[in-house]
């Protein structure tokens, strides 16, 4: 059981994780040992979220998500199983705690009248200043 916040505790047996070749620089261990994992979390038809979290952490894993609704992450920052392996299941908890976390509702505001009257009068200035530039008919310079 993996608690991610106080009203949600996955499943581990929702999790699956495979052990893969990690790619970039290492040599041999890199061809032998396969120690990059990635990690499977069906999103779409687990019965530990609930349905706005559900919702939220679709979009919050944009391109990280399948069209069936899977959650996938790879990690291979470290050389050993164990170290990825924490830090992917990591990595989906912080995901799925920002998802939990309801974003706030915007509360419509209105200028004061004050800063109305501010702006107000700076278009004037600004709109004299202009006209005192114009040629004026009549005057030639």
């Amino acid at each position: 059981m993996l608690k991610i916040t106080p009203n949600i505790i996955l499943n581990e047996a929702e999790i699956t994780l495979n052990f893969i070749r990690a790619p970039g620089p290492g040599g041999q261990n890199v061809n032998k040992v396969a120690t990059a994992v990635q990690l499977r979390f069906d999103v779409k038809h687990s019965p530990s979220l609930p349905a706005p979290v559900r919702t939220r952490l679709m979009t919050l894993a944009g391109n990280k998500i399948t069209q069936q609704g899977e959650l996938i992450i790879k990690a291979n920052r470290h050389r050993t199983q164990e170290r990825n392996k924490q830090d992917a299941i990591a990595r989906l908890q912080e995901l799925i705690s920002r998802a939990a976390v309801a974003p706030k509702k915007r509360k419509k505001t209105k200028p004061t009248q004050a800063s109305v009257q501010r702006r107000l009068n700076k278009k004037k200035l600004h709109a004299k200043t202009k006209s005192l530039r114009r040629n004026k008919p009549g005057i030639e310079y």
